[in-house]
């Protein structure tokens, strides 16, 4: 290996530029003392780098290839956990079969279950449930409507002055049972203190001879729909879905965010508990 050198002279000052030429053979020495060379037209420029392995010296053809691994012959168990994190996210909720191992909903997919309308059910009174009715308050007040179906047990999910102000007095001399409970319409309402003594009422209820319910709040959408949905739950061993799709298919229903959230962790804890999970 050699040196050779060139001179450029200025007005100024005169630059003197020395490289080596490179030995024979695949390998070229490095300059890592030195970052940038000098150029009299562009001024510094970067080094080129030289390749730290032999491997990248090795002409295409030479290089080692790795062969792709036989998918097919992977354990099934390799692409579970993306698989399953995939179908949480996605849940299928319609037609829920109980052979299958039980995939809890997202509040996403709770939401458009709901939107889904199957007829215009959206009445004053409706039974849902064997003996249960879901209402709003006008049908609370309908004494006629109330004695002609039977009704021996009112629940009122929105009692207090300023809503469904009825209360045991309203129905004196009526043979049905009054439970009140003062809820809010609100997401930031806590319902779920109320769901097992509510299903507890109700099962007692409908377990007394000749035994019918109504359940309602104001609009009879999303309060006492909420407690319907958490009975068939807790004593009927629906999961949270099926428990929607059975009402649903009945009255349209529209539980507020917050009593849905709510109602997901009843499901997760029956799931647990039941072992569905």
């Amino acid at each position: 290996m050699g040196s050779k050198g060139r001179t450029w002279n200025s007005s100024r000052f005169t630059v003197f530029v020395f490289w080596a030429e490179p030995a024979p053979g695949p390998f070229r020495s490095r300059a890592k003392s030195c970052p940038y060379t000098h150029s009299p037209t562009s001024g510094p420029r970067p080094c080129l780098r030289v390749p730290d392995s032999v491997g990248q010296l090795l002409p295409e053809t030479n290089r080692p290839t790795w062969a792709r691994p036989d998918l097919q012959r992977l354990p099934e168990s390799w692409g579970m956990d993306s698989l399953q994190k995939q179908d949480l996210r996605r849940p299928k909720i319609h037609g829920a079969v109980r052979g299958a191992p039980y995939q809890p909903p997202t509040l996403s997919s709770l939401q458009r279950l709901l939107w889904v309308r199957r007829a215009a059910t959206l009445s004053h009174i409706n039974e849902v449930w064997p003996n249960l009715f879901l209402g709003d308050a006008y049908a609370a007040r309908d004494k006629s409507k109330l004695i002609q179906l039977g009704i021996t047990h009112v629940v009122n999910v929105a009692a207090g002055k300023f809503q469904v102000d009825t209360g045991a007095k309203f129905y004196h001399g009526l043979p049905l049972e009054y439970y009140g409970i003062e809820a809010d319409d609100n997401p930031f309402f806590d319902l779920s203190v109320y769901f097992l003594p509510v299903a507890r009422y109700i099962r007692t209820a409908l377990s007394v001879p000749q035994g019918r319910v109504l359940v309602h709040c104001a609009m009879g959408v999303s309060r006492s729909a909420t407690v319907v949905l958490a009975f068939l739950m807790i004593y009927e061993n629906m999961t949270l879905v099926e428990a929607i799709q059975t009402v649903q298919a009945h009255r349209d229903i529209c539980p507020n965010s917050g009593f849905l959230r709510q109602l997901q962790v009843l499901d997760n804890r029956l799931g647990r508990e039941t072992g569905r999970l």
